[in-house]
């Protein structure tokens, strides 16, 4: 039986070899550089790497750290979030099992994004392994990561793309290492396929076989090197997500799926306006009263039913009658909002004398992050302890939050990520799992929370509002100043990104001083043109609304509005907007996905009347999207993108199917949002309930073609991709509305009516 081995930083104690080495020399940093092996006796072999890397080969060992960017490179969030993760980035927990499957704990959530396939592909490289015996599960919440739990800024795959390859390989050596042992052959003269060692006289054993051999400290192996990028099979091929078929047959486990043994269904009758706590509790005993009704608690979030059915209690929390307190954006509506952010704007710098210029004014709605599965948590709270389950994408604050707002030790909290069904930012806050623990420490039962779907819509998360102002001046066909202001709704960064911003501030070339913000604003959003002067500052206004960053964060408005302006702007100089475009963009990278879809968009072929191309182009995170789309607006009120074009680069694609798909779901997120959906503030609350009301795309308003060209690998750094296919749509979508109506967009989405009768509040 293997004998249990305990992490360190579990339970307390000291765990010296996770801190960072100070100030090393570059000598000395190689060689104090450990790579631990903690190893588990027969039968099975657990792979877990810390801080350094001897047993690697000294040119991966460097690779596998991070470092600054020099001045020469533009510095951006992925980055700064990459650099946090340095000192724990080892920490992986990869177990090779005797059946010959290989078990990858992954210290981030898979919310849909993909991000299971794609690391099971790197293992499965480095092992020589077929990809259905690689097994990715969502690590607990690990205090001892430090900044190295947190899901956000497309930086998965970034951060994690060498520590996988490394802790694979590192395995795979194991196995090989065994094989020879055994065999009295050289290592040299093994080789791997498909999970066996296999010897030149014939001789083969599985990984399941070798996993107990391989477990032995005294194990000799020689240093190891992640394949050469050149050799890779299975990584840069597209390759369908191993959870696909589970999520289309209804059979992939969410968190309400879990059959936690007591846990009764809960849902909270919530208060009229955002953030009002109860004042009283007026038919408590009849509410009681009522079939399958189980227990009633007030907390700071409502008024919680428990029920023997979901169904019953929402039947108990829909008969509650309460008196409330006020909330803290009681008299706020879309049209206060938008006053307060247009006097927020900063003002300009540069005055429009002498030269030529344009102008822009633009306002975007709240959105709601409205993933298909509601905010929810399961909770069994003790005297002594708690355990937590829920889709959550910042683990560590959360386990630390929870056990502080309960009053227990932190390490008596547990805290089990699940999969959760799409987040695009709202998971980043762990909400629903720190009321369920309130709800059962007050009912002094195991609960299973449920947020209803217009819970979810006016009291949870949304895009901040945003307005936007932005002067270009040009003369002799350059452009002299570009110079945008942008007032927002303060965006909550409480989550645990502030934190990380705090603690690398000091390295940061933006320096300490400003906002998270101001912070993650100028690490995120970029110009990727030549515009002489150019400008992109940031106001908030600390309205007390629920935000959470929302998909691209800053840069989907941000540069959506810069898009339009650049069209606007060519115009202004009498020039097409792609050669516009074509002329004072900065970076190859972004010319060439520009050209592309130019190309494959077949850009400034003749439309019928009513119907025009847009074109757009974004980066971030090291990577580089353009889109052009086609636009049916012969009815400017019913418009549809007919066909969209994106060429998308990311330095090396590891899953270019699951890249498609990113961009598939950015460009369906910017046909929503820059033309039909937001949400309508009304007395302090959303009046948007349900998605019969909050008008995201449907099938109908989804372009019957769609082409994603994914650029070859070229060498470069890894980039990001869950971000970075929303600003350009935007743009392009836009373009494409004033191109084919002639009427020049402003506030989005372009089409905004209360065309429903909102729920009851």
């Amino acid at each position: 039986m293997a004998s249990p081995v305990t992490r360190p930083g579990e339970h307390g104690e000291a765990a010296p070899d996770d801190a960072p080495d100070h100030a090393p020399d570059e000598q000395s940093r190689v060689g104090r550089r450990r790579f631990l092996t903690y190893l588990v006796a027969a039968p099975t072999l657990t792979v877990a790497t810390k801080l350094s890397f001897d047993a690697l080969a000294p040119a991966a060992a460097e690779a596998a750290v991070p470092t600054l960017p020099q001045p020469a490179d533009i510095l951006d969030l992925g980055d700064v979030l990459t650099l946090s993760c340095a000192p724990t980035s080892g920490m992986l927990v990869l177990e090779v099992t005797t059946g010959g499957h290989v078990r990858l704990q992954l210290p981030r959530a898979e919310v849909g994004q993909g991000i299971n396939t794609a690391s099971a592909m790197l293992v499965a490289e480095e092992m020589d392994l077929p990809l259905e015996m690689v097994d990715v599960v969502l690590s607990d919440a690990r205090p001892e990561l430090l900044f190295n739990q947190l899901t956000g800024g497309s930086n998965t795959i970034r951060s994690l793309y060498g520590p996988i390859r490394s802790a694979a390989a590192t395995a795979r050596a194991r196995m090989v290492a065994a094989a020879g042992a055994q065999w009295n052959v050289p290592v040299s003269r093994l080789s791997t396929r498909d999970g066996l060692v296999r010897a030149p006289d014939g001789r083969k054993a599985s990984y399941g076989e070798l996993a107990g051999p391989a477990s032995r400290a005294a194990l000799p192996v020689a240093p190891v090197q992640p394949k050469a990028e050149s050799a890779h099979t299975l990584v840069g091929t597209p390759t369908s997500r191993k959870d696909a078929l589970a999520m289309v047959t209804g059979k992939q486990v969410y968190t309400l799926d879990l059959d936690i043994p007591g846990a009764m269904p809960v849902m909270v009758r919530r208060p009229p306006t955002i953030n009002g706590t109860v004042k009283k509790v007026n038919n408590e005993a009849a509410v009681r009263a009522m079939p399958g009704i189980i227990d009633l608690a007030v907390v700071s979030t409502g008024v919680a039913v428990m029920a023997e059915t979901f169904g019953q209690a929402l039947d108990g929390k829909n008969a509650l009658d309460v008196t409330w307190n006020a909330g803290t954006v009681d008299s706020e509506d879309n049209a206060s909002i938008r006053k307060k952010l247009q006097a927020a704007a900063l003002p300009f710098v540069v005055p429009p004398l002498l030269t030529q210029y344009v102008d822009g004014e633009f306002d975007f709605a709240f959105v709601s992050h409205a993933p298909m599965e509601s905010n929810s948590a399961v909770a069994d709270v003790r005297e002594d302890s708690a355990t937590i389950w829920a889709g959550l994408k910042s683990p560590i604050v959360a386990k630390q939050t929870i056990a502080q707002e309960l009053g227990l030790p932190e390490n008596k909290v547990t805290v089990h990520v699940q999969q959760g069904g799409g987040s695009f930012g709202r998971r980043l806050f762990f909400d629903a799992a720190l009321e369920a623990a309130h709800i059962s420490q007050a009912m002094k039962k195991p609960v299973r929370l449920m947020w209803s779907r217009i819970d979810d819509m006016r009291h949870g998360r949304a895009r901040a509002a945003s307005h936007h102002k932005i002067r270009a001046t040009f003369a002799l066909g350059q452009v002299l100043t570009f110079e945008h202001r942008v007032a927002s709704v303060e965006t909550d960064w409480g989550h645990g990104l502030g934190e990380i911003l705090t603690a690398f501030a000091a390295k940061l070339p933006v320096g300490g001083n400003l906002s998270f913000a101001q912070t993650v604003f100028l690490l995120t959003v970029k110009s990727p043109y030549n515009f002489g002067v150019t400008t992109q500052l940031l106001n908030e206004v600390p309205l007390k609304f629920h935000t959470s960053a929302w998909r691209s964060v800053y840069s989907a408005n941000t540069r959506g509005a810069e898009e339009i302006m650049v069209d606007e702007i060519a115009a202004k100089l009498g020039k097409d907007p792609l050669e516009f475009r074509r002329e004072f963009i900065k970076e190859p990278r972004q010319k060439a996905v520009l050209d592309k879809v130019a190309e494959l968009g077949e850009w400034g072929k003749k439309m019928p009347k009513g119907f025009a191309q847009g074109i757009a182009v974004h980066g971030e995170y090291k990577s580089y999207a353009a889109c052009l789309v086609q636009m049916d607006a012969r009815d400017p009120k019913n418009p549809r993108v007919t066909k969209a074009t994106i060429a998308v680069d990311v330095g090396k694609p590891v899953n270019p199917r699951g890249l498609q798909s990113q961009m598939l779901g950015g460009l369906t997120d910017a046909i929503s949002t820059t033309l039909t959906a937001g949400l309508h503030i009304d007395k302090g609350l959303p009046l948007e309930g349900s998605y019969s009301q909050f008008h995201y795309a449907r099938q109908k308003n989804s372009p019957p073609e769609v082409n994603v060209f994914v650029m070859p690998a070229n060498g470069g750094d890894i980039g990001g991709a869950g971000e970075l296919g929303l600003p350009a749509p935007v743009g392009a979508i836009a373009n494409a509305y004033a191109r084919a109506t002639g009427i020049k967009p402003r506030s989005f989405p372009i089409n905004f009516p209360v065309d429903f009768d909102p729920f009851p509040r």
